[in-house]
């Protein structure tokens, strides 16, 4: 099987686990009316990315934008990981790529997953931690068991000033931080993750195909 077709294959399971998860977001969902009313033109491709928000790529003309809310617990963000790795080293230079929190709380320690990351991310290792956090997934996820020791010993595998990410980590700043995403997830409509956009119109791929496609033709606007 060729790389684009096992990327695709983890795109269509994404689909179908996302359909089954969609009830496991945060707090529920909004309303129809509520998501129409946030996701207006220009008002919802604003709410996608803010000027903080933690970007793998950063491309200075800003015409293309392309938004995940992840789950690092989640066993479709995980799948489709490698997809989005690929797209970086294709588009990299042309398209952002932010990255927003969304922990579902049926996932353990998908929160605490979201605290290490920030923490990584206030000494530099934002990229760093987000990788380690989906190449070690098998090894912590679906624990019913706090894992912030495991994470702790990503940290230090990073070479990150322990004092200072144990204060980030358990700092109230933080979970705000996070959950400042996930209300503007909500405020999207997001039910589940992962969830993408592209200029802040959300897109629903079911192949690597439709990925390209969709930063091909904003690219050609």
């Amino acid at each position: 099987m060729t790389r684009n077709a096992k990327i695709s294959l983890g795109i269509v399971l994404v689909v179908v686990l996302a359909g089954l998860t969609w009830f496991l977001a945060p707090d529920g969902f909004l309303g129809k009316s509520d998501q129409q009313a946030a996701a207006q033109p220009g008002t919802a491709a604003a709410t996608a990315a803010r000027p903080d928000s933690h970007r793998l790529t950063n491309v200075v003309d800003g015409k293309v934008t392309f938004v995940e809310f992840l789950d690092f617990e989640c066993e479709a963000c995980r799948s489709v990981y490698p997809a989005i790795e690929q797209l970086r080293s294709e588009y990299g230079d042309r398209v952002s790529f932010v990255v927003r929190y969304f922990p579902i709380q049926s996932h353990f320690n998908a929160e605490r997953a979201a605290r290490a990351v920030e923490a990584a991310a206030q000494q530099g290792r934002f990229e760093q931690m987000y990788q380690r956090m989906y190449e070690t997934q098998a090894e912590w996820g679906e624990q019913q068991v706090p894992m912030d020791d495991r994470f702790r010993g990503y940290a230090a595998d990073l070479g990150l000033d322990l004092a200072e990410y144990d204060r980030v980590y358990a700092a109230p700043q933080t979970l705000e931080r996070i959950r400042a995403d996930v209300a503007d997830g909500q405020a999207l409509g997001v039910t589940g993750t992962p969830t993408f956009f592209l200029n802040g119109e959300r897109l629903q791929p079911k192949t690597f195909g439709d990925l390209t496609a969709a930063l091909d033709a904003a690219l050609a606007r």
